[in-house]
């Protein structure tokens, strides 16, 4: 079997109850089912823990759909740690685990992961073709001697929090609600590269991002947020888009600290989205976006001065 020796290699010092899933982004959803695996697993003196995959499933099963992930395979584990997760196990996900049955999938689990019980959403499925459905999950728990509990969805104003959902407002720009669906401001982490230094030139040195291609990304405008960098965090302004102004070219990360000053280049920052201010816009001259940033930067403050309360 394909997966084994990852599975042999996890080795949990006690019996498991397990969820397993992507887990993209960690959001509240994921965090309302997680906390019922703890309080379920500290009820049953079992360990808490979690089985995710990389690549993401989607990547592999579908290559063609380009899907981009909200949170890398770092971020998850991090947070999933962060949570008080007792196992956080990944997976390597290839065409060969793809064409394990839910049967084999499962009787894996169970031996190589102590596996006592597993508990799932109510749209959960794995195995070939998706066939580990709930109801069969069920049977093989009767077979191979697991519970299964299933945790029903969790909504906020009517609407059941997913990855997708949240994939949506993003790129619609609307951060304020994908803040309420993760429960914590969107952020995306990269590596200030080089760059033709027109903002300098403006009078607002910004620092681009080399962001991974597969990261999801809010919608091209501009942006009140938080940039934490070498331990420390400050308000920016960040821009994502084309620069239409400067004749356009491939999309770009772009983010203004208020109150930094010092070489950025080849340092790693996190970018927090917090709210969108306009779309990206075409300026007449360099002199009117050099008046648009001036008044972005007085918003910035002001929307970063209200969050700080």
């Amino acid at each position: 079997m394909p997966i084994e020796p990852e599975l042999v290699s996890i080795a949990p010092q006690r019996e498991t109850l397990l969820t397993i899933g992507v887990f993209d982004g960690v959001h509240a959803g994921h965090r309302y089912l997680l906390e019922r695996l703890q309080l379920r697993a500290a009820e049953k003196s079992l360990l808490s823990a979690v089985l995710t995959f990389n690549p993401q499933p989607q990547s592999v099963l579908h290559p063609q759909s380009q899907l981009r992930w909200l949170s890398d395979v770092e971020n998850r584990v991090k947070s999933l740690q962060g949570l008080g997760i007792d196992l956080v196990a990944v997976l390597t996900f290839s065409p060969e685990v793809a064409r394990l049955s839910a049967r084999e999938f499962m009787s894996l689990v169970r031996k190589h992961l102590r596996m006592r019980g597993v508990m799932v959403g109510p749209d959960f499925a794995l195995g070939r073709g998706r066939e580990g459905s709930i109801h069969l999950l069920h049977t093989l728990g009767c077979e191979l001697e697991f519970s299964v509990e299933t945790i029903p969805p969790y909504t906020i104003n009517g609407e059941v929090v997913s990855s997708t959902l949240i994939r949506q407002a993003l790129a619609e720009g609307d951060t304020r609600k994908v803040h309420r669906l993760m429960g914590r401001y969107f952020h995306v982490r990269g590596t200030v590269i080089t760059s033709d230094k027109r903002g300098r030139v403006l009078g607002f040195p910004t620092a681009n991002l080399d962001i991974k291609p597969q990261q999801a990304l809010p919608g091209n405008g501009i942006y009140a947020t938080i940039t934490r960098i070498d331990g420390k965090q400050f308000p920016s302004a960040t821009s994502i888009g084309t620069r239409p102004t400067f004749g356009g070219g491939k999309e770009t990360v772009e983010t203004y600290l208020l109150d930094y000053d010092g070489d950025l280049y080849g340092k790693e920052m996190t970018v927090e989205f917090v709210q969108r201010l306009r779309d990206e816009q075409c300026f007449s001259s360099s002199e009117e976006l050099k008046m648009q940033i001036e008044k972005d930067v007085r918003e910035v403050e002001a929307i970063l001065a209200k969050e700080a309360r």
